[in-house]
């Protein structure tokens, strides 16, 4: 490795005194290089954290260029001069996938924490609350129609007056959330929670059908879906294809209201969450009729630029209108009986 100094003797002067900047060494190896101050102190880039958080929350360097807008082989880039900055492996080379190393976990943790205070250092000149819009995504509109009553919740000790909801991948509204872009995010996933979840639990999956439609024992199956993006659709799916049944797809969506309106019209069946569908117009179907579906997990995450206290409790009423209450884990006919106005009482 060589070294080079890059003399920066820059005059700044005013009335009162002159000011001048100290030569700066620059260590150069290969096509990397990195600024080493006086002290030995390093300074890390902040792109290159963010490209790290954008890899390890896409769990794909290739989703991670196109999320961040640049090419793979600059993610790589940055990931590679991020390990030499650190004299570390950041990721598992003999793992299959994005796979963090232990010394990997502990950067991800702190360059969230090291964004989140650059984030939040160019939030002191944000709106005040009463101006500022808040913004929540969700994977869907799986709980758009309850977060209302979440929201009128937290106004009335809250100064903030705007929201503005959004829908999105998981990946994406994890990203937007660590950089800034939305403050809060509800997830749905087949896996476990990422360490940072404010709030998460897990939802039961069973099949709905139309309390008027037969329980479907032949096959095809009749599947009425968002499409093969949407994970009711993949779980469900794989599901029958382990059990050896084949299926239909009998109609394409894309709303939950406009899906539960086709099933309780006995267009077909789709998995979704037992107490979900607890309507007199819905049925579930017989657990021997049908495959049983994975559980799958429902997460709140809440940004950490800007005001935390206010996010925070407004993911506390997120998760008190959305979270299964202790009477709300029933099982079979009992859970059937639990309505929920907002999203059953629709009728198209």
């Amino acid at each position: 490795m060589t070294h080079a100094y890059l003399a920066c003797h820059a005059l700044f002067a005013t009335e009162e005194s002159v000011f001048t900047l100290q030569s700066v060494p620059v260590v150069c190896g290969g096509d990397m290089a990195k600024f080493e101050y006086d002290d030995g102190m390093i300074n890390i880039p902040t792109e290159l954290l963010r490209t790290l958080v954008a890899v390890v929350d896409h769990k794909s360097f290739t989703r991670a260029a196109h999320t961040l807008g640049i090419t793979q082989p600059a993610v790589s880039a940055q990931i590679k001069r991020l390990q030499i900055l650190l004299g570390t492996e950041i990721f598992d080379k003999n793992a299959a996938g994005v796979v963090l190393t232990p010394a990997g976990e502990a950067v991800i943790t702190y360059a969230r924490r090291l964004l989140s205070i650059n984030d939040q250092i160019l939030n002191v000149t944000a709106p005040a609350p009463v101006t500022r819009t808040l913004r929540l995504g969700t994977t869907g509109d799986y709980f758009s129609p309850f977060l209302p009553r979440a929201l009128a919740s937290f106004r009335k000790r809250w100064p903030y007056r705007r929201f503005n909801l959004v829908s999105g991948t998981n990946g994406q509204l994890l990203h937007d959330l660590r950089a800034g872009e939305l403050d809060l995010a509800v997830i749905l996933t087949p896996d476990k929670p990422e360490r940072d979840a404010r709030h998460h639990w897990t939802e039961e999956m069973v099949w709905a059908r139309g309390a008027a439609m037969p329980e479907p024992i032949d096959d095809p199956v009749p599947l009425v879906t968002r499409g093969e993006h949407w994970m009711n659709h993949r779980m469900g799916v794989a599901a029958l294809e382990k059990a050896g049944r084949t299926y239909e797809i009998t109609m394409t969506a894309p709303t939950i209201l406009s899906l539960m309106s086709a099933v309780r019209h006995g267009l077909g069946v789709m998995p979704f969450a037992r107490r979900r569908i607890g309507n007199a117009d819905l049925a579930i179907c017989d657990e021997r009729t049908l495959p049983k579906l994975p559980d799958i997990v429902c997460s709140i995450y809440v940004s950490e630029a800007g005001d935390v206290e206010a996010f925070n409790e407004l993911a506390d009423c997120v998760a008190d209108v959305i979270r299964p209450a202790p009477d709300e884990a029933l099982h079979g006919a009992d859970a059937e009986n639990v309505v929920f106005g907002e999203l059953t009482d629709v009728r198209n």
